[in-house]
């Protein structure tokens, strides 16, 4: 399987993001600049963390007119997987390929610290190597990371399934004090309609290895290529 991690200027996970999928997961993987205009050959692209073009304007707000955008958004509309991560996540909302938007924390603070999610809905590529309810730990990283819709589009996230992740506690239940930014309904994470597009606000690719205190996120890489293997059969 092969993954592109897209660069803009201001990003910094994609470092991490590149050695998770290359090194840990062992798939072939390439850096693509913010100024490209193909996706051929790719499989999967990320969209890591970061501060794109500094956040002006607001998180995404600029990145989201990137001549790889517009390739981005015909990748995702022939059916290609997107994962956007954090940054990644904002600029996937801002561009309109998923619903809602990130706003500041609830609190006015920018948070860096291990949370619990736990996996709604394990039909998706991403999460089909998890089971449903089941609890994940995950570093959230984020100062505008509350997730806002309006009533009738959060209506339609969780009839449709598309609520990819909330924030929980270590049990797994949905609790105000386990949400660490005020996302409306604790959503850690969405799909689109068709779930080929994932957005999240926490990091898997800072939890892939026991050394860094927790694998975690590495289910969700190796999930894409779960899926993929499965779809070639």
């Amino acid at each position: 399987m092969k993954f592109g991690v897209i660069v803009f200027p201001g990003t910094w996970s994609d470092v991490d993001c590149h050695y998770a999928l290359d090194r840990i997961i062992g798939q072939t993987t390439s850096y693509i600049w913010h100024r490209e205009t193909s996706l051929a050959g790719y499989d999967c692209v990320i969209l890591p963390g970061g501060f794109s073009y500094g956040d002006y304007l607001r998180p995404g707000a600029i990145a989201r007119f990137a001549p790889i955008m517009a390739e981005v958004e015909r990748f995702a509309r022939r059916g290609g997987l997107v994962f956007g991560i954090c940054n990644g996540f904002q600029i996937l909302c801002e561009s309109g390929l998923l619903p809602g938007c990130l706003m500041t924390n609830n609190h006015l603070e920018f948070r860096c610290q291990p949370v619990h999610l736990r996996v709604e809905t394990p039909s998706t590529p991403f999460t089909c190597g998890c089971q449903g309810g089941q609890v994940l730990q995950i570093p959230i990283s984020h100062h505008d990371g509350s997730y806002y819709a309006d009533e009738g589009t959060l209506r339609e996230l969780e009839d449709n399934g598309q609520v990819a992740f909330r924030y929980c506690t270590a049990e797994g239940e949905i609790t105000p004090e386990a949400n660490p930014n005020g996302s409306l309904n604790n959503i850690a994470g969405i799909t689109n309609r068709k779930g080929n597009v994932l957005g999240m606000m926490p990091h898997p690719e800072r939890v892939c290895e026991d050394i860094l205190g927790g694998a975690d996120g590495a289910m969700l890489f190796q999930s894409l290529v779960d899926w993929q293997r499965r779809a070639r059969v």
